[in-house]
């Protein structure tokens, strides 16, 4: 079975909160085949089940994630600390995944996103037979929101 979601979707979802909640622009990278973020990164997932089943997930630069933290909790930069930067990062992950699920089809639920550092460098691919990425840029960093789906377990 073939993901059957494309990258507008997705493109769609990550304007909807960047733009309209907090006002920032992101813009999505051309397509490549393979894409890298650092160390150090942010990485969140929400886990998706029912009429179709995989995770959306979201990887974020840690200046990105501390810029994004300090406009949703409208406090300078500087005060952003690592525990309100990991709830910011839940609530982008849910909101986008929110949009996503949305075109998705029904019945399907979502699980409360689950976040953390990653201290690891991940590189991936923008596009398989089972999941889709898109990788968006901003002048605090690089930002990465990939759809997986999972094969059903019957």
């Amino acid at each position: 079975m073939r993901i059957e979601l494309d990258e507008s979707s997705i493109i769609k979802a990550n304007f909807q909160f960047w733009e309209q909640m907090l006002a920032m622009k992101l813009d999505p990278l051309p397509s490549t085949v393979e894409f890298c973020l650092e160390a150090g990164h942010v990485f969140g997932k929400v886990s998706l089940s029912g009429a179709w089943n995989g995770q959306i997930e979201i990887r974020m630069d840690e200046g990105l994630t501390h810029q994004a933290t300090a406009a949703m909790l409208m406090q300078p930069l500087e005060a952003v600390e690592e525990a309100d930067a990991l709830d910011a990062a839940k609530e982008i992950a849910n909101m986008i995944a929110g949009v996503i699920k949305s075109s998705l089809p029904r019945p399907c639920a979502m699980t409360v996103p689950e976040v953390a550092i990653n201290l690891e460098q991940f590189c991936g691919q923008m596009r398989n037979e089972h999941s889709v990425s898109v990788v968006f840029q901003h002048a605090a960093g690089t930002m990465m929101v990939r759809v997986q789906m999972f094969e059903p377990t019957d």
